[in-house]
């Protein structure tokens, strides 16, 4: 999808990477709201994939639940190599933890959550874009004015 952001330019994304604990699931549950957030998305044409070390050994529940698919990524550097294979200049991500630092700096838009099990304090500065929940966070991607309203210049 291509957003057309006045005083930035256009910004093409194409595929949304999500972090698992903390971001797409707090507590081992995933957040209120999501899945029928990312059908929407799916259906625009975006690629949706979340990467996790998998701590909970939960992954494969969450992915069948929405019907996306996930990667293993136990690392910083993990999570920064994966993102190679999806055109990181064309990529989102959304994530909250110290582990999330360099894949916001890899993708062309890094966003970040605060929710309930926080953000890093480096991932925070970080990231191009800070909303309290995930659930915002596919708003701003859904609602292209929402997203014209934080990035115009």
């Amino acid at each position: 999808m291509i957003y057309q952001i006045p005083g930035y330019g256009d910004l093409e994304l194409n595929t949304i990477i999500l972090d698992l604990n903390g971001t797409l699931s707090v507590g081992g549950r995933i957040v209120d709201g999501v899945g029928p957030r990312l059908v929407r998305l799916k259906d625009a044409g975006f690629k949706i994939v979340f990467f996790t070390g998998n701590t909970r050994n939960d992954a494969d529940t969450i992915a069948s639940t929405l019907g996306i698919e996930w990667e293993l990524a136990a690392s910083a550097v993990q999570k920064a190599e994966a993102v190679q294979k999806y055109e990181p200049e064309t990529c989102v991500s959304i994530g909250n933890g110290l582990i999330d630092l360099a894949l916001t700096e890899t993708v062309k838009l890094g966003i970040v959550t605060l929710q309930a099990e926080g953000v890093h304090t480096k991932t925070l500065i970080a990231a191009d874009i800070v909303v309290p929940t995930i659930v915002d966070a596919l708003d701003l991607l859904l609602d292209p004015n929402r997203l014209i309203a934080t990035m115009r210049s």
